[in-house]
């Protein structure tokens, strides 16, 4: 069910409008460097094949693909040479999970572009800001790609159902295949925009279908409860190491930073159910707790604490019920910033300071040999209990930085 031309391309509108870059490229014949980033199954690889066969024939492109899972620099090697013997047509190269390159692998690509020996398209699921090198990124145009909506997943399900070329006719034995209503939407709502997912999903319950139909009946009938039976359960959009777990992290913490509990408990569930280290979201609590509660609550920190001891003794599912009531607690409890930001104030101060840092006032130096006692250490000190008074008028910040104010706090 790829598409074969632009035309065919589902729920990227913002990329394949009349007048966008892509059309007018393929229109002319001239198409850019591109890098296509967006989640699975929202079609990266189909655009780009889509640009190929959508340039007039006299200013066709020959496309070639690899993916960095499985290709290296001699794979690109090879592509390039064979690109620059073909000079009559112009190559495009499509690099699948370009994000797995490494830098001196990305480094290859800039030469080639650079030249115009290739045209250069890559696919990443991961934000290029992080993964992709900015030598590569100067050199080609960035597009977002966005999740499907249920309404482009309807489409595109009920067009795999009556295509007798490219759909679940051209694997099930059938001459019909009637898919419920409700099963189309069920699909289409639990598939998180990932066409992928839906058509595999539509694949295994015509299968379910198939198995269930008598043996004459070529009329297949495809219900939700088959649709549910592929499917299994809700498919999540979720990669722990991927901008969609920071993405939900900082969700979580703002919500909690923002006082809405129910926004808090809504993120973790999402977390969580996406397979999540439990252990991780109570580290990021116990941040929290001292970040953005603080003096406010000073109790925050030992709750945090403690959830993160009970999900190290239970572990999922029971601790997920723990890492809720520890992130509400911290979301209703009152705010203040006043020790991260006096932290942050110190370590500026301590990274910016002319030359080295002061030494130690002599007298709040310890002494605990007789040389250092010789030496001074310890000179002068008032102690707090026996000399109140003059604790008091004691100082205890090196000289320059007298009379400095870090926390500020009544």
């Amino acid at each position: 069910m790829r598409p074969r031309s632009l035309d065919e391309v589902l729920g990227q509108d913002h990329l394949l409008s009349a007048d966008s870059l892509l059309r007018s490229a393929a229109a002319r014949g001239r198409l850019p460097s591109v890098i296509l980033w967006g989640p699975p199954g929202t079609g990266k690889t189909s655009i780009a094949r889509a640009l190929v066969s959508s340039c007039p024939p006299s200013a066709s492109y020959r496309f070639v693909s690899l993916s960095a899972v499985t290709a290296g620099v001699k794979e690109v090697r090879d592509a390039v040479d064979s690109a620059r013997r073909r000079s009559a047509k112009r190559t495009l190269l499509f690099l699948d999970e370009v994000h797995r390159f490494n830098k001196a692998q990305q480094d290859s690509f800039l030469p080639v572009i650079e030249d115009g020996s290739i045209v250069f398209v890559g696919a990443t699921t991961e934000n290029p800001s992080f993964h992709l090198i900015t030598p590569l990124l100067s050199r080609c145009r960035v597009l977002t790609l966005s999740p499907l909506q249920p309404p482009h997943l309807s489409t595109l399900i009920k067009q795999a159902s009556i295509d007798s070329q490219r759909g679940i006719l051209a694997t099930i034995n059938a001459t019909t295949v009637e898919i419920e209503d409700s099963a189309v939407e069920f699909l289409s709502l639990n598939c998180d925009g990932d066409a992928r997912v839906a058509l595999n999903a539509l694949e295994a319950a015509a299968t379910t279908a198939a198995a269930r139909a008598p043996a004459l009946d070529r009329r297949l009938y495809v219900a939700c409860g088959d649709v549910k039976e592929a499917l299994q359960c809700k498919h999540l959009a979720y990669d722990r190491a991927g901008e969609e777990h920071y993405n939900l992290i900082s969700a979580l913490h703002k919500s909690m930073r923002g006082g809405d509990a129910d926004a808090a408990i809504y993120w973790l569930a999402r977390m969580l159910e996406g397979g999540e280290e439990p252990l991780y979201v109570a580290r990021r609590l116990i941040r929290f707790a001292s970040e953005d509660v603080g003096l406010a609550d000073s109790h925050a920190l030992g709750h945090a604490v403690a959830c993160h001891q009970a999900c190290h003794f239970i572990g999922m599912p029971e601790c997920g019920v723990v890492l809720a009531h520890c992130a509400a607690y911290l979301a209703l409890a009152p705010k203040s910033v006043a020790v991260y930001r006096a932290f942050g104030a110190a370590q500026k101060a301590v990274r910016e300071s002319a030359g080295q840092n002061e030494r130690v006032p002599i007298h709040l130096r310890n002494a605990p040999t007789k040389l250092m006692k010789e030496l001074g250490y310890g000179e002068g000190y008032a102690y707090p209990p026996d000399d109140p008074d003059g604790a008091a008028s004691q100082t205890y910040l090196p000289s320059l930085l007298q009379g400095c104010k870090f926390l500020e706090w009544p």
